[in-house]
């Protein structure tokens, strides 16, 4: 998701545009969720479908992304709700807005250039700063904490788990010993020291998503998400969800087999969709992407 500059407003190029636009099958007086909003760039794609009628419902966690997109999309002709909140928290922001189903809803669960970019969030092993890592960063538990806290064997299981990384008990013994680490380059060190140069680069990549994944909790989320979104869809409405790691994936894919076997869902992807090599060559970020789409039949 790179970013670019639109009237004076930062918004991150949105990975599968037209794809998403085609499965949400937009209808113009009607209601979207876009549950990772961000900076706006697939609801800046999805806001000139709409009439004055229809209704966009934004969600972010990032504070400071919900800001930019807010004045990105200042001049959207209806309805725009936006929300500091979590997807997963979906029900009680409908029911605030006394809505009972809408017609769409979209998660985009990539990292943003936005977030990766970030000075000072430590997001990216390439940018030396703090070891925070928080989507919303007003919650307690960042990845300081989690790196110089706890236990040796809950630290490896979270990177075997949260990042497949083979080499989880070695890297986190090697973290254990360098004690305590506050910087980026700390993390990054721990791991050269407990890696063969070989698989190093793919090491640190899943370390860093390991980290990230247990500080803002999103496999949890993901799947609160899951186990509750089909009942605020209407009949015929559809659901997209593009993931960037097999982690994501595998829950959605089970997820939606599971809701087709009750006869709730239709799987409208057979097969995630993955980007062109066209849109790869034009936004490298968009390489591991994989969308699948559903659409409510009960």
């Amino acid at each position: 998701m790179n970013q670019v500059w639109r009237d004076g407003a930062k918004i991150h190029v949105p990975v599968m545009p037209s794809e998403v636009l085609s499965y949400l099958n937009i209808l113009k007086d009607g209601t979207y969720v876009d549950g990772t909003i961000g900076l706006g760039g697939h609801s800046s794609l999805i806001l000139p479908h709409l009439s004055t009628k229809g209704h966009l419902i934004g969600i972010d966690r990032d504070v400071e992304a919900l800001e930019i997109c807010k004045k990105g999309l200042s001049k959207c002709q209806s309805t725009l709700s936006l929300f500091n909140e979590s997807y997963h928290n979906l029900d009680s922001i409908l029911d605030q807005l006394e809505i009972d189903s809408v017609n769409g809803i979209l998660l985009d669960l990539g990292l943003s250039s936005f977030q990766l970019d970030s000075q000072d969030r430590g997001f990216s092993y390439k940018i030396d700063s703090e070891l925070d890592m928080r989507f919303d960063k007003s919650q307690k538990t960042n990845a300081n904490q989690i790196l110089n806290k706890l236990p040796e064997k809950e630290l490896a299981d979270i990177l075997f788990f949260n990042g497949e990384e083979r080499r989880s008990r070695g890297i986190a013994r090697s973290i254990i010993r360098m004690r305590p680490l506050l910087k980026v380059s700390d993390l990054v060190e721990s791991i050269r020291k407990s890696t063969p140069p070989s698989k190093r680069n793919k090491s640190i990549a899943r370390v860093f998503q390991a980290i990230r994944i247990a500080v803002n909790d999103e496999l949890k989320i993901l799947d609160i998400f899951l186990s509750s979104f089909c009942d605020r869809l209407i009949e015929g409405g559809r659901i997209v969800i593009i993931s960037f790691h097999s982690l994501e994936d595998r829950k959605v894919k089970h997820c939606f087999r599971s809701l087709k076997h009750e006869q709730k869902l239709s799987i409208l992807t057979k097969k995630p969709l993955i980007p062109t090599q066209k849109e790869i060559f034009n936004n490298k970020k968009s390489k591991s992407a994989k969308l699948r789409a559903a659409e409510r039949i009960l």
